[in-house]
């Protein structure tokens, strides 16, 4: 069983988002939905971008290195799909769908990503990782419904489905760019999907409440959203899109937990919702997937330390500290170890092993 540090930044991402969710619901009567899911991204864009600008400082003025080329292309498919075509769905959805029905539907996202992952990006997985995140999912859908989907006809539904399916594409889109620095990704989708989101409302008729909300919403978003999708992005690079969309799942059912903890009477549905999760979640930590593989030829740039993957020489006064950032070769190497799909490990598989 491994515990590792993408596997924590999934946990972490799932907790401050799943923590956020009943403080945002404190909002929602004064904010639309729409508006305040704006607000709470551009609170994390501008957030982040404070973030970057003092870690800078702390570190002697570091250059911010920017997405380019194909990375810059896949970050502005994730930006559309994520914050403008999936919010856009999602309104439209809510006018004939009650937020019960929507709860349910919504856990279509986690299907989405992992099926995009698995079928259409190839990425590998196995009977048990397809098991651990059925479980998540069923847990996620006893956790959001006490009835039946209800709603005003099939448009609203189907509405939702898409904005999910939007929201699978974002997450496969930004696993694509999640070699370069995390926090700065982050901080452009946010910074760009906000505003989209707050225009789009703003479209629908809502208004801009008073300031002290404004600020509230804004402080939500940048620990909720902003830090919640940085370590995101971590999780992509080190676990890849499927595994780090199952651990993300938890978070409804982590919201609905400190909303127990805060006074909520714990509901059976809620127990459930624990073990199926529980078993999900465990079936995922004890993957050890290990076979001999090949790494072709590569060149990126992320934090690194030098590992069994980073044996490189440097064209620079290198002064030992570890980790570091600089764009790096990768030569072909051929070895077997425990690993993920991760930024390193995109190969082919001609069947899927699992030891």
């Amino acid at each position: 069983m491994r515990l590792d540090r993408g596997i924590l930044a999934a946990l972490g991402a799932a907790v401050l988002f799943g923590l956020s969710t009943p403080i945002a619901k404190t909002l929602v009567g004064s904010i639309s939905p729409l508006l305040l899911g704006g607000l709470l991204y551009a609170g994390s864009g501008i957030g982040l971008a404070v973030l970057l600008a003092v870690r800078g400082a702390v570190l002697g003025g570091a250059t911010i290195v920017w997405p380019r080329g194909a990375d810059l292309r896949w970050l502005s498919g994730s930006i559309v799909f994520g914050g403008a075509i999936g919010p856009y769905l999602l309104m439209y959805g809510l006018q004939t769908t009650d937020s019960a029905s929507a709860s349910l539907v919504l856990n279509l996202e986690g299907v989405f990503t992992a099926l995009l992952a698995w079928f259409a990006f190839k990425e590998n997985f196995d009977r048990r990782i397809a098991a651990g995140m059925a479980l998540i999912v069923a847990g996620g859908v006893i956790l959001s419904t006490g009835s039946a989907l209800r709603a005003g006809g099939i448009s609203g539904p189907l509405a939702i489905a898409g904005a999910c399916l939007a929201w699978a594409i974002d997450n496969n889109l930004t696993r694509k760019v999640s070699t370069n620095d995390a926090m700065l990704i982050a901080c452009m989708k946010g910074s760009i999907a906000g505003p989209i989101s707050v225009a789009l409302a703003l479209l629908y008729g809502a208004r801009l409440p008073a300031f002290p909300l404004l600020l509230r919403a804004g402080t939500l978003g940048f620990v909720g959203y902003g830090l919640s999708l940085t370590l995101f992005v971590l999780a992509l690079r080190n676990l890849g899109t499927a595994r780090t969309s199952a651990y993300f799942s938890l978070a409804p059912f982590i919201g609905a937990a400190l909303a127990v903890a805060l006074g909520a009477p714990p509901t059976g549905a809620l127990m459930i919702a624990g073990l199926f999760m529980g078993a999900g979640v465990w079936l995922h930590l004890r993957e050890i997937h290990s076979h001999l593989h090949d790494h072709e030829i590569l060149d990126h740039e992320h934090s690194h330390i030098h590992d069994s993957h980073h044996l490189h020489p440097h064209g620079f006064a290198w002064d030992g500290h570890e980790p570091h950032s600089h764009y790096h070769v990768h030569q072909p190497i051929e070895h077997a170890h425990p690993h993920y799909p991760d930024v390193h490990h995109r190969h082919h598989h001609s069947s899927i092993e699992n030891e």
